[in-house]
């Protein structure tokens, strides 16, 4: 499953570039609309297998962890729940605003996949994804009522808690009363990793 996730970022990444510098930005919105329609169904598997600041964010967590740069410690701002509210509204006005004022395309998107990069070279990527990230907030809302998502059956879970390590998006969690782990299908990206290191194979998407 990694060697398809891995192909299929790879793929969208190449892309995403391509309608950038094409300054067709539009057709990557109307890939990512489709997308959250779909997330109601399948879950957010525009996260895990073709968001391009997923992609690079990837990069930038093991470059961050060579150098020891991530830090633990997450400014309160950056938890904010209306912070992720605040930028989409931003994007959206700054695009149309350079569209219809200054005639030109402004790359919110570019602008977006820069600063999801650096930000993770300082922080978890969840950080990012979970309170920043205009188009995780607008996912999180079909992906609450997803109809597939990654699940643990309960009943043969260790409480181990090797999926909640592997999880870049502190979707999964171990309950500390109960020990054992629950996905919480609004942020996860449905990447499979915690499937792919449960040592019980209690982990799977249905």
């Amino acid at each position: 499953m990694k060697k398809i996730r891995v192909i299929s970022q790879i793929l969208f990444l190449s892309m995403f570039l391509f309608f950038v510098s094409q300054g067709k930005t539009v057709f990557w919105l109307a890939l990512f609309g489709a997308f959250l329609i779909s997330t109601i169904f399948f879950g957010r598997l525009y996260c895990g297998y073709i968001c391009p600041m997923g992609t690079l964010m990837r990069i930038s967590e093991f470059i961050s962890k060579k150098l020891h740069l991530q830090s633990d410690k997450v400014p309160r701002i950056l938890k904010s729940k209306a912070l992720p509210w605040i930028i989409l509204g931003m994007s959206v006005v700054t695009m149309v605003a350079s569209r219809k004022v200054f005639h030109k395309e402004i790359p919110i998107l570019l602008i977006l996949l820069i600063v999801s990069f650096v930000l993770t070279l300082r922080y978890k990527p969840w950080v990012f994804h979970n309170h920043i990230c205009p188009f995780g907030i607008l996912l999180s809302i079909p992906g609450r009522l997803s109809m597939k998502s990654v699940h643990v059956e309960q009943n043969g879970c260790v409480g181990c808690k090797k999926c909640e390590k592997v999880c870049n998006a502190k979707a999964i969690q171990v309950n500390k009363v109960t020990k054992k782990a629950s996905v919480d299908k609004s942020v996860c990206h449905q990447c499979q990793s915690c499937v792919a290191v449960c040592p019980v194979q209690t982990i799977n998407y249905k």
